[in-house]
């Protein structure tokens, strides 16, 4: 008996999911969105077996519900749920990206309640960005409610089996505290590294020279403000905590500045090297990334293309494309970036085989 897969909000990650878990040969797979052109495209492209036209029939009939909005949106929806009709049995999570709120939300449910958590994006948004490869090698988080036993998760995991995500189960409160370390706080001192930028009137040669490192390393800044509002808001406690502990780094850094001695401040530097060296660099981790690889190129006419057609020839997707201007202590002057760790080692053995030029995995 096919299984019925209640998809709400068809977005880059509900579309994503939609098309990943029509890999099941067992399941339905139905969409709801409040955008009805979305909900249209989604079926048009494939994404969905059927469209939803009333919410509550479709969530009547459905065995996992998956809310694929915006957490504020989630929590609207987890209370109207309660006067849905739903089967005992029904699984119900949601994609968003903190989770002590919703879950407080889902204690006044009598319906087994599983937070998810898809650690995955893209720089493009809507359906239309949609990809069933979306979450391969990423983390997806799992936080079970009060009502959930060992039996739903496991029921949980076998559905989400075929997106291929890297599946871990935490508390709401680990997840929360983790993700405001590598993921939350990092986007607000993004933001501040380009409201320090935009104080400089001085000099405003400034700008042009932030086109290389410092674009790269506030890229996180371009986010969506809303939807970084939300996250900033709901994780408010986790990420203050996060920024009192940044302000004593910078006290103890300001004193190492005021001191003014070679090897101190050294230290300082090797530390950071060496703990930074020791990340991981295959998969996704807790902040949507693509995989840049660093080429080193001559500037003569021609040779952007001709790296390109190798790549293609093999089949290789590059999602972007950039020339550094400023590479003060960066390597490479052309950056490309894929979707994948796979794809950039795929492009630089490509590249080391069919040309002389140098790639850099920095």
């Amino acid at each position: 008996m096919k299984k019925n897969i209640l998809i709400i909000g068809l977005g880059l990650i509900g579309g994503s999911l939609a098309k990943a878990l029509m890999r099941h040969d067992n399941a339905l797979i139905v969409g709801y969105d409040t955008d009805a052109l979305t909900v249209r495209k989604a079926y048009k492209m494939g994404i969905i077996h059927r469209a939803a036209l009333s919410l509550e029939e479709a969530a009547s009939e459905a065995d996992f519900i998956i809310l694929a909005t915006p957490v504020g949106a989630a929590k609207k929806l987890l209370q109207q749920s309660r006067f849905w009709n739903l089967k005992d049995d029904v699984i119900i999570s949601d994609t968003g990206s903190t989770k002590m709120e919703i879950m407080e939300a889902a204690e006044q449910m009598d319906h087994v309640f599983i937070g998810g958590h898809p650690m995955a994006g893209s720089h493009k948004s809507g359906v239309e960005a949609a990809k069933d490869v979306l979450f391969e090698n990423a983390y997806y988080i799992l936080t079970p409610g009060l009502l959930a036993e060992d039996s739903h998760i496991d029921e949980l995991k076998s559905l989400l089996s075929v997106t291929k995500a890297k599946v871990e189960v935490l508390t709401a409160k680990e997840h929360d505290h983790m993700t405001s370390i590598v993921s939350h706080f990092p986007h607000l001192i993004a933001a501040s590294l380009v409201h320090q930028l935009d104080r400089e009137q001085a000099y405003p040669f400034t700008r042009q020279l932030a086109a290389g490192g410092f674009r790269d390393i506030t890229r996180i800044a371009s986010s969506d403000p809303i939807m970084w509002r939300d996250i900033t808001t709901q994780n408010n406690g986790m990420i203050m905590a996060q920024l009192n502990l940044w302000i004593e780094e910078m006290s103890k850094l300001k004193d190492l500045l005021e001191i003014n001695e070679e090897e101190p401040i050294r230290q300082y530097f090797e530390k950071a090297k060496s703990v930074r060296d020791q990340l991981p660099i295959a998969g996704h981790g807790a902040m949507y990334s693509v995989f840049d690889l660093y080429v080193d190129i001559p500037d003569v006419p021609g040779v952007i293309s001709e790296l390109t057609g190798y790549l293609a020839e093999e089949k290789i997707s590059i999602v972007n494309l950039r020339i550094l201007e400023t590479r003060e202590d960066v390597f490479g002057i052309l950056v490309m970036s894929f979707q994948t760790a796979e794809d950039r080692e795929k492009a630089k053995a490509c590249i080391a085989e069919r040309t002389v030029y140098d790639a850099y995995i920095s």
